[in-house]
């Protein structure tokens, strides 16, 4: 593990996806995290992870050999600006339209773009209007 600090959330620890095309996913990943402003945490010849996200092929260790099935992940977005680049640089690196930028029904303010990954993963960026944070992310340090 190369960072010694991360930031966590509410619920999720980490998830692991196991990929079919690990260099395609890791374009893919890695364009839509630069503009959410989350960095690559950790590489290796068979995966690589970011925040609470693990990504390996099939041959890795972790994945003894089976692909994960179809998931939805939402990342946060900080605002709806974020959301369109989120979208545009999906796009851009191989994921595939499934849902434009726009406001959904889920309550007030909801913005979101949804793309599917190289492996058809519904991949979303959400932005939930105005709204107060009580901090940016929980901080653990070992």
């Amino acid at each position: 593990m190369e960072t010694q600090e991360l930031h966590r959330g509410r619920l999720i620890d980490h998830i692991q996806l196991v990929v079919r095309d690990l260099a395609a996913s890791r374009r893919f990943y890695e364009a839509v995290f630069r503009v959410l402003g989350v960095p690559i945490g950790g590489t290796g010849k068979d995966y690589f992870w970011s925040d609470e996200l693990f990504i390996s092929s099939a041959d890795s260790r972790a994945a003894l050999g089976k692909l994960t099935g179809r998931h939805h992940l939402a990342f946060q977005a900080r605002d709806r600006a974020m959301v369109d680049a989120f979208y545009k640089a999906g796009l851009a690196a191989g994921g595939t339209d499934n849902g434009a930028p726009g406001e959904r029904p889920y309550h007030p303010g909801y913005y979101a773009a949804f793309l599917l990954d190289p492996d058809g993963n519904n991949i979303e960026a959400v932005h939930h209007g105005a709204h107060t944070r009580s901090v940016a992310s929980v901080k653990i340090t070992f």
